[in-house]
C-alpha cells in the first residue's frame, strides 16, 4: 500500500482535504462505499473484488476498470478515510479558542477519529499487518507528512503572537506526532484512550508545555 517512487496514502489524503478535493464519479464512490463496508464487514484479507462488486450491484469489470488491482481498491478506500479524518480535525479545532486548546482538542481528535473510524481502527486492531507498515515503515514519510502539517500549524501560531518565537515548531511538531503515533500504533495501559478526559489531560499536562519558551 506504499510504493517508495510515489507519495504516501497520507500524503495524498492530506492534500486532498486542505485542496478540498471531489471525486465527481458517481460509480467510483459506488464502488468505494461498497468496499468500505465489505472491508469493515470481512477486514481486507477475506475480502476479494467479487465480494465487493456484489455488494455494489456491478460487474467483477466494472470495479476493475475503476481500480485495476485489489491493491489499489483498498489504496484508495484508505486514502478517503483519512481525507475524512482530516476533515474533522479541522472541524474540530475551529471550536477552540485559544493555541493550548488546539493542541487539546486536535491531539483528542486525531485519537479518537482514527482509533474509531470503522476501517482503519478496525484494521489497526485486528490487521495491523494491512495498515500499519503504511504508517511506519515507509521510510518515515508518513511521519514527516504529520509532523510538517504540525509544524504548519504552530507556525500559523507563532505568525499570530500565539506562540513564542523561540520555539522550535519542527522539533515540537516531531515530538507531538510521535506520541500520538505511539497511543495508536500500541495502547496504553496507563491511559484509556477512549475517555476523552483522560486524553486531553495528557495533552495539557504533556504537550501544551512544549509550547512554553525554553528557560534561560
Amino acid at each position: 500500500m506504499t510504493r517508495p517512487d510515489s507519495e504516501s496514502l497520507l500524503e495524498r489524503a492530506f492534500a486532498e482535504a486542505v485542496e478540498r478535493v471531489d471525486d465527481n464519479d458517481e460509480m467510483a464512490t459506488r464502488v468505494l462505499d461498497a468496499a468500505y463496508e465489505q472491508f469493515c464487514r470481512m477486514g481486507i484479507r477475506r475480502s476479494t473484488m467479487e465480494d465487493v462488486a456484489r455488494l455494489a450491484g456491478v460487474s467483477r469489470i466494472t470495479v476493475y476498470r475503476r481500480f485495476a488491482t485489489k491493491d489499489a481498491l483498498v489504496e484508495h478506500v484508505v486514502r478517503r478515510e483519512f481525507r475524512r479524518y482530516f476533515d474533522q480535525f479541522f472541524s474540530d479545532i475551529k471550536q477552540a479558542r485559544t493555541v493550548e486548546d488546539r493542541v487539546v482538542l486536535g491531539f483528542a481528535s486525531a485519537l479518537r477519529a482514527i482509533r474509531g473510524n470503522p476501517l482503519i481502527g478496525g484494521l489497526m486492531a485486528v490487521e495491523p499487518e494491512v495498515l500499519v507498515p503504511s504508517m511506519i515503515s515507509d521510510g518515515g514519510r508518513t511521519m514527516a507528512v504529520v509532523r510538517r502539517f504540525v509544524a504548519g500549524q504552530l507556525r500559523s501560531e507563532q505568525s499570530a503572537g500565539n506562540v513564542s518565537g523561540e520555539i522550535d515548531v519542527e522539533l515540537v511538531a516531531e515530538l507531538m506526532v510521535r506520541i500520538s503515533a505511539s497511543f495508536l500504533v500500541t495502547p496504553s495501559h496507563l491511559v484509556d484512550l477512549d475517555d476523552d478526559e483522560q486524553v486531553r489531560d495528557v495533552a495539557r499536562r504533556f504537550l501544551v508545555p512544549m509550547l512554553e519558551p525554553p528557560r534561560k
